[in-house]
């Protein structure tokens, strides 16, 4: 499988990580991979519902409340920036965070609608009482194919475990959209016209699917 191919079946694992194998009972689960099973009930419960997923637009807001709780977006979106996100102005901050944060949400969306027949296995993990910080390991599995490793990144953020990065496979999403909007910002020669591109991309996006 290549690189891109990766990029784009790790925003329809990320989600998909969010759904269990079997029933998970939550007192079985650690702290962060509880963080996790709450989004899952959700989703689970509104992957039923057939004329909920053709609505775009309630599925998009569904997934954005469904995660944000166990998403750090401060945190990923500053790693993403990188170098980047120490010279820009608050502006020049909230407004990428704002539009990456909607960029990531339509993904999850999308693969929300398109993807059912995958199940995810919640791997082991080791961790200190006193720990901050966790990767927290899954498999996403399909019938016929290899289980692929899903591992979460997470933080301990005023008492919530919050992701702040996924990685497939190794790979890791926020060192690939450094990589990404780094070559985006010396191609057009600043962050804001990035933002605004983006801005464009992400409403353009969303009047297609809600058309």
């Amino acid at each position: 499988m290549s690189f891109k191919r990766y990029t784009l079946f790790g925003f329809f694992a990320s989600l998909m990580a969010l759904m269990p194998l079997t029933p998970v009972i939550a007192a079985d689960l650690l702290a962060p991979q509880q963080a996790i099973e709450t989004a899952s009930a959700k989703l689970q419960q509104k992957m039923q519902d057939k004329s909920f997923v053709k609505n775009f637009a309630k599925v998009n807001q569904f997934v954005n409340d469904a995660i944000l709780p166990s998403t750090d977006f401060d945190k990923i979106s500053s790693l993403v920036l990188g170098k980047i996100w120490k010279t820009a102005t608050p502006d020049e901050r909230e407004r990428f965070k704002q539009e990456f944060q909607t960029l990531l949400v339509r993904t999850y969306s999308r693969a929300f609608v398109e993807f059912k027949d995958w199940s995810i296995r919640y791997l082991p993990i080791d961790m200190e009482a006193d720990a901050t910080k966790v990767v927290v390991k899954t498999e996403v599995l399909q019938p016929g194919l290899r289980p692929v490793a899903v591992d979460y990144r997470m933080l301990l953020n005023n008492g919530d475990w919050k992701a702040y990065d996924i990685m497939i496979e190794g790979v890791s999403l926020v060192t690939n959209y450094r990589t990404t909007f780094s070559s985006e910002v010396q191609a057009k020669g600043s962050l804001n016209a990035v933002i605004d591109s983006l801005a464009k991309r992400n409403s353009e996006a969303l009047a297609a699917k809600n058309s």
